[in-house]
């Protein structure tokens, strides 16, 4: 399956912080950020998902709800969330099976050794479920700020 602007986002179905099962559908009528990051407690993960939560509430104001996605079990994303005051759900796609139908699971290459893993990506998902943008291999610094003003200009 891939994935396309102006395409039904694949619906997903994952367990998240929170204990609740999580679908796309459910946000039907609200705008998602749908954001997949490698992996908890690590330096570019933790500054990203900072950024969401100290902007939280103006995607809140836009109707957006955001959403974290990695392969990290539920109990690590609950000790995230503790940590740093997240206020957004994380999912967990332990089989990377979300992942792979966003087409986000890719080979890296970190000192020198090739892994799979989740390449950072953000998609923003309309009222309709239908998937209006997408970032791939993104930059942390300045993102949160670059969604934020997509869903604010455009959803």
């Amino acid at each position: 399956m891939t994935i396309e602007i102006g395409k039904q986002a694949p619906d997903f179905k994952l367990e998240a912080n929170n204990g609740e099962t999580i679908t796309l559908a459910k946000f039907r009528g609200k705008n998602v950020l749908l954001y997949f990051y490698p992996k908890d407690m690590t330096p570019g993960c933790t500054t990203e998902a900072c950024d969401f939560r100290d902007q939280f509430q103006q995607f809140k104001d836009l109707n957006a709800v955001i959403l974290g996605v990695s392969p990290d079990p539920v109990d690590r994303h609950q000790k995230f969330i503790e940590k740093y005051g997240l206020p957004f759900l994380l999912l967990a796609d332990t089989d990377h099976e979300v992942a792979e139908a966003y087409g986000v699971w890719k080979l890296k290459k970190n000192f020198g050794k090739e892994y799979m893993g989740i390449e950072r990506s953000t998609f923003i998902i309309n009222q309709d479920g239908t998937l209006a943008k997408e970032w791939r291999k993104v930059q942390v610094k300045g993102h949160v700020e670059e969604a934020l003003s997509y869903i604010r200009d455009n959803l």
